[in-house]
């Protein structure tokens, strides 16, 4: 793989992300190799090795947390090397994948600030406000763009009716959560629209569109406890809706709901 060792670094999250799906692009294009999903491990390990020989990523494995979803950490042999962990009781081939772009973001922009490492709480991974500011919400970007080069996902949605469907689609296409494909079109929309994740009946977190921000329409996190909309596939627990084709509601009815229980 080319490396790149004596380029200037990028100082972005987005600078860092277009570098490394550039070198994997050209890798994958002289292999004949598909371009997505992205090998995140392999690439953390070839691309630190070429790029920073001194400080390499030579450990990523899993390990058994309860609050952490993954982290960053010095190498136990204390010789300047790397390690990425993740918590090995997540079953999702997707979340593990979005905790190694998410660690490896840290360790190209943040390894020099945190000596000691970064740790990364779960509810805090797949949120792009994280309470964590700027560091966590970076690493987030990063992963993200590696993950899903904007040019590629804006052709796979082109066209498209935006549905769980079609986010299910750009799950398996590279390789993240329903959740981070999710966000990563919120991100980019300019359609009023917002993600909600309930537990137990409760809202646990949400993120709005832009559009949707201006227009007043959001959830503050931790600041209340929310019922999930009563209206919301998720809290009608309704076993013959389909939960990938979802469900329809009518103008304003749904919505007036949302903006009820968000703002």
């Amino acid at each position: 793989m080319i490396g790149g060792k004596g380029m200037d670094h990028p100082n972005t999250p987005h600078g860092w992300a277009i570098r490394l799906s550039q070198i994997i692009k050209a890798y994958h294009t002289a292999h004949g190799m598909e371009a997505f999903p992205i090998d995140v491990a392999k690439i953390a390990s070839e691309f630190s090795k070429q790029v920073f020989p001194d400080a390499p990523i030579t450990m990523i494995e899993g390990q058994s947390f309860k609050k952490f979803e993954g982290m960053l950490v010095p190498h136990p042999s204390g010789n300047g090397e790397w390690g990425i962990i993740y918590n090995d009781s997540i079953t999702s081939k997707g979340r593990i994948n979005f905790t190694l772009a998410h660690e490896l973001g840290h360790y190209l922009m943040y390894r020099h600030l945190n000596s000691d490492g970064i740790k990364c709480i779960t509810k805090d991974m797949y949120k792009w406000d994280s309470d964590y500011g700027q560091m966590e919400a970076e690493a987030n970007v990063f992963a993200s763009f590696l993950l899903m080069p904007l040019d590629d996902f804006r052709q796979q949605i082109a066209g498209e009716q935006i549905s769980m469907e079609l986010m299910q689609h750009l799950s398996n296409r590279y390789g993240v959560s329903i959740s981070a494909a999710i966000l990563k079109w919120l991100d980019i929309t300019e359609k009023r629209a917002m993600i909600v994740v309930g537990i137990d009946g409760f809202i646990d977190w949400a993120w709005s569109s832009k559009p949707l921000i201006k227009s007043g329409i959001y959830y503050r996190a931790r600041q209340e406890t929310k019922p999930l909309p009563p209206l919301s596939l998720a809290a009608r627990n309704d076993t013959t809706v389909d939960n990938i084709a979802g469900i329809e509601h009518p103008k304003r009815g749904f919505g007036w709901v949302m903006k009820k229980c968000m703002r």
